[in-house]
């Protein structure tokens, strides 16, 4: 299997620079921060900061279960952009550190995930694009749509980490 890194870095460099964006519209105008990071699309759905943590959290996961190596986790502690920033950096130097030839494989590996209703077993391939990324692109994706909804100038050239 080919790295996956390249591919989880940029989402991560996409997050990072509509954070960047995000911070300097609520400084522009005026906007307490928190009601951006605490923003929700539907009162059933996660906020803001939330997204931002789990699009980290899958990106990390996916590259250490393909690499055979144990799954940080890190506390969701953040209250700000900057220290969303540092989650970001965080998950990006993790994904730097993973040597290329432990994924060598990794698309045989068997994948073993816990869930609330009991085992999920499926192939690193499977896993990766099948699991890992939809996850990824999704908790992306809603963290650009509600700073789209809020009015922060973002667009696809952003969201692609172009």
């Amino acid at each position: 299997m080919h790295s996956p890194v390249p591919a989880l870095s940029r989402a991560l460099t996409a997050l990072s620079n509509i954070l960047t964006k995000a911070e300097a519209h609520a400084e522009a105008r005026k906007i307490d921060p928190a009601a951006l990071l605490q923003f929700r699309l539907y009162p059933d759905m996660l906020h803001f900061t939330r997204q931002v943590q789990l699009t980290c959290d899958f990106c990390v996961r996916a590259a250490a279960r393909l690499s055979g190596s144990d799954v940080p986790s890190f506390p969701d502690v953040e209250t700000s952009f900057a220290e969303l920033q540092t989650r970001i950096a965080t998950a990006q130097t993790y994904l730097q550190g993973v040597n290329a030839a432990a994924f060598e494989g990794a698309e045989g590996r068997e994948i073993v995930l816990a869930q609330r209703s009991g085992e999920m077993r499926m192939s690193g391939q499977d896993y990766y694009s099948l699991y890992s990324l939809p996850q990824v692109y999704f908790h992306l994706t809603t963290a650009y749509d509600i700073l789209r909804h809020n009015g922060i100038e973002v667009g696809k050239r952003d969201y692609m980490g172009a």
